[in-house]
């Protein structure tokens, strides 16, 4: 009875050392599928970013920022401002549009004779303080409603024609 156990095993053993060699062989190869001929690897594009995708940077543990320019930074007349002028140094309205515009990236276009009534016109006591408002909305207060702003943005300056007159 001892003779059956051990020729089965023997069996087994030849055709353990046969098959061995060839499952690794076949294990250890992979099967390589050509490239077709509309794959090219240079062409490769992004995937598309949808509409509602805000990228944003983490500061700190618990604050993102959109890493997206705020609307006042694509048109600069929406920027808020918030000025005091001094009474010591402006008088007029030109003066006071010089210091809303100080900073805001606009500068006042040449001065013509219509114009240089707007500037020459004393500056109201009310005005001395404005914001915080749009620099849009600060420029039409000091120039009041007989002015009509208009505004170039190539040269980033900003004019008044009085209402009803052919601008600039």
């Amino acid at each position: 009875m001892s003779a059956l156990p051990l020729r089965t095993s023997a069996k087994f053993l030849i055709l353990f050392t046969g098959l061995f060699p060839i499952i690794f062989a076949t294990g250890c190869t992979t099967a390589s599928i050509p490239p077709t001929a509309t794959e090219t690897p240079a062409a490769k594009t992004l995937p598309s970013i949808p509409n509602d995708w805000i990228p944003v940077a983490r500061y700190g543990r618990y604050t993102l920022m959109a890493l997206t320019p705020r609307a006042a930074q694509h048109n600069l007349l929406l920027q808020t401002v918030q000025v005091s002028i001094p009474t010591d140094k402006v008088a007029t309205v030109g003066e006071a549009l010089d210091q809303v515009l100080r900073h805001s990236g606009y500068s006042l276009c040449d001065s013509s004779a219509e114009v240089s009534v707007l500037h020459d016109l004393s500056l109201p006591a009310s005005h001395r303080h404005l914001g915080p408002l749009l620099l849009y909305d600060a420029l039409r207060t000091l120039a009041g409603p007989a002015w009509v702003l208009a505004v170039n943005n190539t040269t980033r300056q900003v004019c008044f024609t009085r209402t009803g007159a052919p601008k600039p």
